[in-house]
């Protein structure tokens, strides 16, 4: 990556607020990160320990909670450090690169994630009979590989565009975190060229994967609507609706950040909490509360664990 920067550190402004309410943001914001990275934990453990769950949609389900356990630690913990102390809103060039990347390498793997879960609730429910041969274990691997290695290009080419310009003037970014809005504001330099690529990038990928969701459901809604017990058409929807309610909480936002024109830095703070620390802990409540099939597990191994307490 070329760097003409004469910047070496960057100070994070952190989010808006009257400094009275630091300690009780620093409170809430270290339980939600608690237990999101707990709760995305407990999925880990629940799908590895029970056989029941060790199918194609739990298995993309584990990379998610993975995923939401990393892209709530990249941005969380350096937020908190801005709320207890003056200097915690330091943070050197490099790793101000590492954490940009990071954020944007882990946000669009969920987003090319989201898609192939849809595309598996697809072909689950369009084609039940032949779901196993074409969502074989092969073929997870293959699909779960490419959101990975879609994601870290797709990141890598904004983490270069934004890091090759020249930052000589004003080091103060007005967000919580890096990413690449704020930061273009602080460059030394005619940022509207690549302001215009990270624009298309990030637009080609959002609407391309939120188009092929709205594809995968209404092929989905079809399917459902040909059923003919009505039992099987609610396990069906239900089967759908905590992937439907974790996209859209994800994608909302995103387009509502980097899809739009203009920018306020104060409401762009406030949105930008929702996906980064709230969507991350959505996850694990989500697919917990609302699916049978993991509360059976959850209540399984807390029996075995009661069991074995008492031998």
């Amino acid at each position: 990556m070329s760097n003409v920067s004469l910047v070496t550190m960057f100070f994070l402004s952190g989010l808006p607020h009257p400094p009275a309410l630091d300690t009780t943001l620093f409170g809430i914001f270290l339980l939600i990160y608690i237990f999101t990275v707990l709760g995305n934990l407990l999925i880990l453990l629940v799908i590895r320990v029970d056989s029941h769950l060790h199918t194609p949609m739990y298995y993309f389900l584990t990379n998610l909670s993975f995923i939401d356990m990393w892209f709530s630690t990249v941005t969380v913990p350096k937020l908190l450090m801005t709320l207890v102390t003056p200097g915690g809103k330091a943070i050197s060039f490099y790793s101000c690169v590492a954490q940009l990347y990071s954020f944007h390498f882990l946000g669009s793997t969920e987003c090319f994630l989201y898609t192939v879960m849809s595309y598996d609730r697809y072909l689950a429910i369009s084609y039940p009979l032949r779901y196993r041969s074409l969502m074989s274990w092969r073929a997870c691997a293959l699909l779960a590989a490419g959101t990975w290695l879609s994601g870290s290009l797709h990141s890598a080419v904004q983490t270069t565009l934004i890091f090759r310009l020249p930052y000589c003037g004003t080091n103060q970014i007005q967000h919580y975190f890096c990413d690449g809005p704020p930061i273009l504001k602080l460059a030394c330099a005619d940022t509207s060229a690549i302001e215009m690529v990270i624009f298309v990038n990030i637009g080609v990928v959002a609407s391309g994967c939120f188009l092929l969701i709205v594809l995968s459901y209404v092929s989905i809604v079809c399917s459902i609507l040909k059923i003919r017990t009505s039992e099987g058409r609610h396990r069906a929807f239900q089967t759908c609706a905590s992937h439907c309610i974790v996209v859209l909480c994800f994608f909302v936002p995103c387009v509502f950040i980097y899809l739009r024109p203009g920018s306020r830095d104060a409401v762009d703070g406030i949105v930008t909490v929702f996906y980064t620390v709230l969507t991350p802990l959505l996850n694990p409540v989500v697919y917990t509360l609302r699916n049978k099939e993991v509360k059976k597990a959850l209540l399984n191994i807390k029996g075995k664990i009661a069991e074995s307490q008492r031998d």
